[in-house]
């Protein structure tokens, strides 16, 4: 690739750079050095797994690997132990050292999936900060005033709402923006909501006598349903180490407009490639569907495997086209007292379900089949016996009920 090809590749679903002009002349000179950019990302591991969304920007990282640059994945045990406040409209709770350390290693185990370990060096930041005394972070302090750290929209709101802001929540950003110049970064990568935390990076850079890092946002990624973003908590995840055919399903839920969102953020595909595919959708010589299924055996390709993508295609296309069982449904033998069962606790105990609200819900809107029947009714009871039992469209189950 030229510089031009390079930069459309790495700017390609970003959405905001500060600046593209620096980035290209920082390309421009790593290659006359005959040396890799430091590229850095921070990821505090508040919670043990990752979804699509988290992978937005390790996914940008890979993109910068496969140019042949240099990615600091930088877990922040000793940040995480604070609790970023980007975005928060209350002081987060403090995680302990041994939950931090525990989501680490999980982080560590995920990130491979999509980043190749002999090009990554994984940083924790608790290497340096926890070597820095405390007079030195007084005098890290001294870098940012009160005033300045108002300006985030986020504080600024708590502070005129009368909400509590706690002081080590200010020491949040700073030492964020120290970890680019403990590890002497080239490029930062973080998410829109970052923007704040990543521009303390380059100031402090420059105060601490180093180039000031380029500054790359990626946006959040949209869930399942368009239009929330990608949330645990919403329920319109996918999750990177979900099975390979539920994987599958959920990518070719999706809206035909949103997969080409997905393609920007999450495909390998250079900008150009996506457009060629965009221009024969349009034109007709490719159906939507086909487009979707592309991406999706490139995304469970990724975190499983070819063969096993390709298996989850076949499935997929057994199970909805067709309309035929699935090969492989797992069998769950579920033990009752009594004679019958209400369904919607047989649809729970199962796993089928978390709850008999969520049950009876999934019921009403007619989500349920029993031996490739519908069932509609939140008060049906069962026999003891055997079952298949599907909910939604992707979700089966052999039950034996004794």
């Amino acid at each position: 690739m030229d510089i031009k090809e390079e930069m459309e590749f790495l700017l390609k679903g970003v959405a905001e750079i500060i600046s593209e002009r620096e980035l290209e002349e920082r390309l421009i000179k790593a290659k006359k050095e005959g040396r890799p950019l430091r590229v850095k990302a921070g990821f505090d591991p508040t919670a043990p797994d990752l979804h699509l969304g988290h992978t937005v920007l390790i996914q940008k990282l890979k993109h910068f690997q496969l140019l042949g640059h240099e990615v600091f994945f930088l877990i922040g045990d000793f940040t995480g132990m604070i609790g970023d406040p980007s975005g928060k409209s209350e002081t987060r709770p403090a995680l302990t050292q041994e939950q931090v350390l525990a989501n680490a290693e999980t982080y560590k185990e995920q990130i491979f999936k999509i980043l190749d370990p002999q090009k990554t060096k994984v940083v924790f930041n608790s290497e340096w900060m926890n070597k820095m005394s405390a007079l030195e972070l007084i005098k890290l302090c001294t870098h940012y005033t009160v005033a300045r750290m108002l300006e985030r929209d986020d504080f600024h709101k708590r502070f005129s709402n009368n909400q509590p802001i706690s002081i080590h929540e200010f020491i949040y950003p700073l030492i964020q923006g120290y970890d680019s110049v403990a590890l002497r970064a080239d490029v930062e990568l973080g998410g829109t909501d970052q923007k704040f935390n990543l521009l303390v990076g380059r100031e402090l850079q420059r105060d601490f006598g180093q180039a000031p890092q380029v500054v790359m946002m990626m946006p959040l990624l949209e869930g399942l349903d368009g239009v929330q973003k990608m949330s645990k908590s919403l329920g319109n995840y996918i999750g990177i180490t979900e099975p390979p055919q539920e994987m599958f399903g959920k990518l070719m839920s999706i809206s035909d407009e949103l997969m080409w969102r997905y393609y920007e953020l999450l495909s390998d595909l250079s900008p150009s490639q996506i457009e060629q595919l965009k221009d024969k959708v349009s034109k007709g010589e490719l159906h939507p569907k086909e487009a979707k299924k592309k991406l999706a055996i490139e995304i469970v390709t990724r975190f499983h495997s070819e063969q096993v993508a390709k298996e989850a295609a076949e499935e997929f296309e057994r199970v909805f086209k067709k309309k035929e069982l699935p090969e492989d449904i797992e069998e769950v033998v579920v033990k009752w007292e009594q004679e019958r069962i209400w369904l919607p606790k047989l649809l729970q105990l199962a796993g089928l379900t978390k709850t008999t609200s969520e049950a009876k819900r999934i019921l009403q809107q007619g989500g349920v089949k029993i031996n490739m029947e519908k069932i509609s009714n939140p008060n049906a009871e069962l026999d003891k016996g055997e079952y298949i039992i599907q909910v939604g469209k992707r979700r089966f189950k052999k039950i034996c009920l004794t």
